[in-house]
């Protein structure tokens, strides 16, 4: 035989879900405000039946009293019950609907009662205070039972007391009267409870609604989680309202876009200012994976719309990757560059040692000063003109490259910029991603050249890359510096749109301005004017004296490590073009 399964335990207490205990409590409420409400309702009706119960018995008094026809019989007739004034007492009553009308003497004698057998008997209450000249009203109980009454005394024509009139309501009309109202006042409390429950329904359901038909237990978890989900993710949220007001930000989100609690509350233009990682933010641009530049942080945008017509958007940090990517493209730029020198240099040792062979001592002895010439050309045309070595050494090795890429680099005449930068390594960024856009531009076109000029104006260096390619159309011409904007396929290590969004944020950063426009030839010419760029003469640290050329070693060792060393370490912190 199975057990008998143990019987389950009723357990009471408040429902769990919050609609449930909402409605509990506003039916709750509502019962509450209709019983008080009856109550409230009910005492002050029951006085007021009362007062104006005594008041009918007062001024039924008062008339009777008035009447010169009883104080005229009360003076000359005895009390009996067939006498003129129990009859006048009597006709009174029946009209008026009174209990009892008493019209007694001033030693308190009954001359009239509904009883005939009290007539000529002293009254069962004092009246003291109506045979002084007083009007009376309470609630009292006589021979008759409980009533309300109202006394007044009675004068003869001289204005004397001669006694006093008594009338009497019955008290169990006014109760009748009380009893016969709570119905209808029932009735409304009833209905008003109805209607407050049906309120209550519908409030009930719409938290339903919004709470998803959790419990308070539920979503205390869910916001202990939230917070802890939210401060904890190495991603930045920025949650919106449906007006588009900062709601919500998290650690990361305020590491990132440099903001503090003072933007909650916020729109995103007042918060953040113009630009694309606002209108991002902001759903003016749509997309997915949205690549946005703030300040020195390269983000990657999401954003998601909500049910209450807000939003919640994430960001995440891609600029360490960038410069990953950057450094792996410049990487790439100079094995290539190591790459065709090595070739050139094994074919030009198979010349020698053919030479050699041959016997030809004097051709082979011209022919390794021709090529130690050009070497030595290539490196002293550009360090005679820029005498900053990270700049320098960055030009000699992307005309390595741009060699074996069939595209002559030159350095234009006009340039001259001494070893005077305040912040070198940014000008490299900007000048390797000019180049290597104009590089990118040109290759597989017929006589493809890229020209650089780069001067200084006082403290101000400018910059001009021309190239022979296609040109920017004037309607991209402002496209093209925006982030994630880009007509290239994407590399290996993550997006393109990045490069030319950097120059321009680094000239604008140091009050200057990058534009592009035709080259005189045809094709792109970007100009960047950087004020302030370079420091006065006599606080520049380094010797901006150019090595003199004489001295250098024959060979091509000279120009390898002159290339090398500098463009790796410069390599850290430049953005490579990936947008046109």
């Amino acid at each position: 035989m199975s057990p008998t399964p143990p019987a389950r335990r009723l357990r009471l207490g408040l429902p769990r879900r919050v609609f449930s205990q909402v409605l509990l409590m506003q039916l709750a409420i509502a019962a509450g405000v209709a019983v008080l409400a009856t109550g409230l309702f009910l005492a002050p009706l029951s006085h007021q039946l009362d007062d104006q119960a005594m008041r009918r018995a007062l001024a039924i008094a008062e008339t009777t009293a008035q009447n010169p026809q009883v104080a005229h019989d009360l003076q000359n007739s005895a009390p009996t019950v067939g006498g003129p004034v129990q009859k006048e007492a009597e006709r009174i009553r029946k009209e008026t609907s009174a209990e009892y009308v008493v019209v007694m003497d001033v030693r308190g004698v009954r001359w009239s009662h509904t009883d005939p057998k009290q007539i000529g008997r002293t009254v069962s209450t004092d009246p003291t205070p109506a045979l002084a000249g007083r009007k009376v009203m309470q609630i009292d109980t006589g021979t008759l039972g409980r009533s309300a009454r109202g006394k007044v005394p009675l004068y003869d024509d001289d204005h004397r007391i001669i006694g006093a009139v008594s009338v009497g309501i019955a008290y169990d009309s006014v109760r009748a009267k009380l009893i016969d109202a709570i119905p209808g006042l029932l009735a409304y409390a009833g209905g008003a409870l109805a209607v407050g429950a049906l309120a209550a329904w519908l409030i009930s359901r719409r938290v339903q609604r919004q709470t998803r038909d959790l419990a308070f237990s539920d979503i205390a978890a869910l916001l202990a989680e939230r917070e802890a989900m939210l401060h904890g993710i190495r991603e930045g949220v920025v949650a919106l309202d449906r007006h588009g007001r900062v709601r919500l930000l998290n650690d990361e989100a305020r590491r990132l876009l440099g903001i503090g609690d003072e933007a909650v509350g916020r729109s995103l233009d007042e918060a953040l200012g113009e630009g694309r990682t606002t209108d991002v933010l902001a759903g003016r641009v749509t997309g997915t994976d949205l690549l946005t530049v703030r300040g020195q942080r390269v983000l990657v945008a999401n954003r998601m719309p909500t049910d209450d017509g807000g939003a919640v958007a994430t960001l995440r940090d891609r600029t360490e990757l960038e410069q990953l990517g950057r450094e792996l493209d410049s990487t790439r730029g100079l094995i290539d560059a190591l790459r065709a020198q090595d070739h050139e240099h094994a074919n030009r040792m198979h010349t020698l040692l053919g030479l050699l062979e041959l016997e030809m001592y004097d051709d082979a002895v011209e022919f390794v000063g021709e090529v130690v010439g050009d070497h030595r050309a290539t490196a002293e045309q550009v360090t005679e003109k820029i005498q900053d070595p990270l700049i320098a050494a960055l030009l000699v090795g992307k005309a390595t490259v741009a060699a074996e890429r069939g595209v002559a680099l030159w350095v234009s005449d006009r340039t001259r910029l001494p070893d005077r930068l305040v912040d070198p390594r940014g000008l490299v960024t900007v000048v390797g991603n000019l180049v290597d856009n104009a590089l990118d531009a040109v290759a597989a076109t017929p006589h493809a050249r890229v020209e650089v000029e780069l001067r200084a104006e006082g403290r101000t260096a400018v910059l001009r890359v021309r190239d022979t390619g296609p040109g920017i159309p004037a309607d991209q011409r402002d496209l093209i510096f925006t982030e994630g904007w880009s007509t290239k396929q994407p590399p290996a290590h993550g997006k393109r749109g990045i490069g030319l969004s950097l120059v321009r944020r680094l000239a604008e950063r140091q009050g200057g301005r990058a534009t592009v426009g035709e080259a005189p030839g045809g094709g792109a010419e970007f100009t960047v004017v950087l004020p302030e760029a370079l420091a006065e003469p006599d606080l520049a640290s380094a010797d901006p004296t150019p090595a003199d050329p004489g001295t250098a070693d024959p060979g091509t060792t000279d120009l390898e490590s002159a290339e090398l060393q500098p463009s790796l370490t410069a390599a850290l912190e430049t953005s490579e073009e990936e947008s046109r």
